[in-house]
């Protein structure tokens, strides 16, 4: 064999070898429309070679968790970022009975429309979605059965959203004992443990709404409408007013949340927390999608800038 045969010979495996990505196992918490910068928090994570393995979502973390974990996340973010306050407000099926202001039916059935439903145990990753078991007061794993069933009873917000049932049990909110869920990661084989809160401490100046691109007729049927509707609805944007009791329900859950986010956390760390202020919208203003979603692809990116790697030992053998 020649000295020529020998080199190529040499080197073909080495260009055959692709490098391995990083695995993650990523922990998604609540928040309402804050949730909904998990979207940019998970494209930025796949775009700095991170390879997502597991999921685990409590509320909207596991409604965009979910999503993900099908493949339809970019449907999904090309839908939210269609949504004006009125459109919002359309998806709300309201009722006095039954334990919650709304009933929930009709956000989960568009969403179905919309990306369409599949067992939890046939989605290409790892799964859960946590909810609390209101009548056994305890905390629920669900990895198995409807993706929808269990993102519904996810997101059953108390006096909010009526309860879910799911196999006999009714099953709320998942914020309500485990805002941020690492705990169902800890023995996931992924090299590393990430988590996203929406917790994270306020911020001291005001957020700054981002306005739609399109000029407004402030004439028309719908802008009147709009603006009639968005009242009642709670808001972070225009001259500081005086908070209702709406508001100040709402800032008490996000408080006790938060304190809760930081005692799981601190008994469960994970190996990069990232973290949005609590204050960088309210829970229901999802006509901000654009906004939040690059909010969490930036808080990502500061984040893995300041995290090093070698300082994290990875957690597969």
């Amino acid at each position: 064999m020649s000295h020529t045969d020998i080199a190529e010979t040499s080197a073909a495996p080495a260009d055959a070898v692709t490098p391995r990505k990083p695995t993650v196992a990523l922990a998604l918490g609540a928040g309402g429309a804050k949730g909904l910068a998990h979207i940019g928090v998970i494209e930025e994570i796949e775009a700095q070679g991170f390879q997502i393995t597991a999921i685990a979502g409590t509320s909207m973390g596991a409604l965009i968790g979910g999503v993900y974990a099908m493949g339809k996340l970019d449907v999904y973010r090309d839908w939210a970022c269609t949504l004006a306050r009125l459109d919002v407000f359309k998806l709300l099926d309201w009722t006095f009975s039954g334990g919650g202001l709304i009933k929930g039916e009709k956000i989960i059935g568009t969403l179905r429309e919309l990306i369409g439903d599949v067992c939890i145990q046939e989605l290409p990753l790892a799964f859960t979605a946590v909810a609390t078991d209101l009548d056994r007061e305890r905390e629920v794993w669900l990895t198995r059965g409807s993706l929808f069933d269990a993102i519904r009873a996810s997101i059953s917000i108390p006096t909010v959203f009526r309860p879910y049932t799911v196999d006999g049990r009714r099953l709320l909110d998942g914020a309500l004992l485990n805002p941020v869920p690492v705990t169902p990661l800890i023995r996931d084989p992924a090299d590393y443990l990430f988590a996203v809160s929406m917790d994270g401490p306020a911020q001291l100046a005001p957020v700054v709404t981002a306005t739609d691109d399109e000029p407004v007729d402030e004439t028309s049927y719908r802008h009147r409408l709009g603006e009639f509707f968005g009242r009642l609805l709670p808001h972070s944007e225009g001259k500081p007013r005086e908070p209702g009791a709406w508001d100040l329900l709402n800032q008490s859950m996000d408080l006790m949340q938060a304190n809760l986010s930081r005692l799981r956390l601190a008994a469960y760390e994970p190996d990069l927390l990232i973290q949005l202020p609590r204050n960088v919208s309210t829970a229901y203003e999802f006509y901000r999608a654009r906004e939040l979603i690059e909010r969490g692809r930036e808080q990502t990116r500061e984040a893995l800038a300041h995290w090093s790697k070698s300082a994290t030992p990875q957690r597969q053998p």
